[in-house]
């Protein structure tokens, strides 16, 4: 058993004054047991514009925000799952929407690059999102080793796509976290009952850390931070606001009931297919 903190942040186009904050909050989550903590998408950087970003990407492994990770980690003793940050890719006008884990002597043991991008018009509203415009997705499914079990990561929009859960699932994932800045519309229709429905139908526990407020830009994200157990029964939540919540990851009980209640191992793939019946 292990604990665990997702944070829930209002990030803005300051990257130092968003170190802070998260300094702060990262240090909260230390401080109340917490052996891994994990920041929102966005955590270090939302920008007026989306084109933005561009302008504070590091390179891959150098920078201050990877800095930051890199020392807190270090200073507190605490692993620390970074959202995501804004990583140069292989051309001036994209970057990678990156993931990063570090472990409690300060280095990083895993990268995972958001692989579902942001390409959506809301509906019935003219709000629109072209997160590949100027980000190239990822193309590999991550795993690490932590101390409260095999982590499977994913970022916001990943969640609609249940087939890399299963993916994770099929290669050991014990718990899976979800860093988001999810839209106001998307989020009071979708955001609960996709968290809940990741962690039922996959029996395990989920961590979804939210970006949450009105930034800077104007940019309005749904927060309602939750870690969901491997039953779908939310155990630790934070609508609105900045802060911390955490919970316990027992992964001896997520083992009895994945053994009880073997749903995993009760799946048919490759099913026959069946005729269409025209009356």
């Amino acid at each position: 058993m292990g604990t665990v903190a997702a944070i829930q942040m209002t990030s803005s186009h300051v990257v130092a004054d968003n170190l802070v904050a998260a300094g702060q909050l990262l240090r909260k989550a230390k401080d109340e047991g917490a052996e891994i903590a994990c920041l929102p998408e966005n955590f270090s950087f939302i920008g007026l514009r989306d084109a933005d970003k561009l302008n504070v990407a590091e390179a891959d492994g150098d920078g201050p925000v990877q800095a930051f990770l890199r020392d807190t980690a270090r200073a507190l003793k605490l692993w620390i799952l970074g959202g995501t940050t804004v990583i140069k890719g292989d051309s001036a006008r994209r970057v990678s929407n990156a993931s990063l884990l570090i472990d409690a002597d300060g280095k990083r043991v895993a990268r995972y690059d958001k692989i579902h991008l942001f390409d959506v018009t809301i509906p019935g509203r003219n709000e629109q999102y072209l997160e590949s415009t100027h980000v190239t997705p990822g193309r590999k499914v991550v795993l690490a080793d932590t101390p409260v079990g095999k982590l499977g990561l994913s970022v916001c929009y990943d969640m609609r796509f249940p087939e890399l859960y299963r993916e994770l699932m099929a290669r050991g994932a014990e718990w899976l976290v979800m860093p988001a800045a999810f839209t106001v519309p998307t989020g009071r229709a979708h955001w609960e009952t996709l968290l809940r429905a990741r962690a039922i139908e996959n029996l395990c526990y989920v961590v979804a850390p939210a970006q949450s407020g009105t930034h800077s830009s104007g940019r309005e994200t749904y927060g309602d931070t939750l870690i969901v157990d491997y039953w779908g029964q939310v155990l630790s939540r934070l609508e609105k606001g900045i802060g911390v919540i955490s919970a316990d990851i027992d992964l001896a009980k997520q083992a009895e009931t994945r053994q009880r209640f073997p749903a995993l191992d009760n799946r048919q793939l490759g099913l026959p297919n069946v005729a269409a019946v025209s009356t």
